[in-house]
């Protein structure tokens, strides 16, 4: 099977992509254990669709300093887990052009949630993952915005430029295991990442972008597919394009950079 998990650890499955893929994981037979921060919402969940189907963990990616404790006590009860899919995402508008109506804590939160929490669940769950003899993974959420930067939201653009470039790295890292890594890249989607209480400068923010059902739809395929990388709707145009000449020039100077090194270790050692 290309998409073989079991069980699947959702980060962000309270709403939006997360819950809407956490379903899609459920119709398919594939155990998943939500995580998010709003309780009612993990409850509702779990009374939905069943304790035999899914379990809940509330729980803030944002707390970088509990995350070891938490992937600790995730594999603890869960050591058939085979996948973790690190979802959760803010954005919030920033115009630099106005440094006043800045909140540097934010800007903080924003780069946190949506790039440094995804390294610290790597560099926790990595480990047990690399060790299980079967196939595994980790699914990331990213964005087509990490392609393109988008002039209203420019700290988050960075923080998913951020994110895509480390995952390109991450899966030549791992080549050699048996950890596939995944990227999905989302366009604009109906969810309430565009909502008012959030982004009060969008309008209509809800009926923004792709409806949730096409994203969804077009995600599963790639991912039941096989894919290790999945540009859903405008996000193709992108990745189709001048994306495929930067993932060309990684390739190249990834290539260059590993002979220089094994020539350098060559030598030392020939020297010793």
């Amino acid at each position: 099977m290309v998409f073989p998990y079991k069980k699947i650890l959702v980060l962000g499955a309270t709403s939006g992509i997360g819950l809407a893929l956490s379903e899609c994981f459920i119709e398919r037979g594939i155990f998943v254990i939500a995580v998010g921060r709003r309780k009612q919402n993990l409850d509702e969940f779990v009374k939905k669709h069943g304790s035999d189907k899914t379990a809940a963990i509330q729980f803030d990616i944002g707390k970088l300093d509990a995350i070891p404790a938490f992937a600790e006590d995730v594999i603890k009860s869960h050591p058939d887990l085979d996948c973790v899919f690190m979802n959760s995402g803010m954005q919030r508008g920033a115009d630099f052009s106005k440094p006043e109506s800045l909140d540097m804590s934010l800007l903080t939160e924003e780069m946190t949630v949506n790039y440094l929490s995804y390294i610290a669940l790597a560099k926790a769950f990595l480990p047990f993952l690399m060790a299980k003899p079967e196939q595994t993974s980790i699914i990331a959420t990213s964005s087509g915005l990490s392609m393109i930067p988008l002039y209203r939201c420019p700290n988050y653009c960075a923080s998913k430029a951020a994110l895509h470039h480390w995952l390109l790295v991450l899966r030549w890292q791992l080549r050699d295991t048996k950890v596939k890594v995944i990227e999905i890249f989302p366009p604009a989607v109906q969810t309430e990442l565009h909502d008012a209480k959030y982004q009060p400068d969008i309008i209509d923010g809800r009926n923004l972008g792709m409806p949730l059902k096409d994203f969804t739809d077009e995600t599963m395929e790639g991912l039941l597919g096989g894919k290790d990388q999945i540009p859903v709707g405008m996000s193709k145009i992108a990745f189709n394009s001048w994306e495929q000449d930067r993932q060309k020039g990684f390739a190249k100077m990834t290539e260059m950079a590993k002979a220089e090194a094994d020539r350098q270790a060559a030598s030392a050692n020939g020297k010793a």
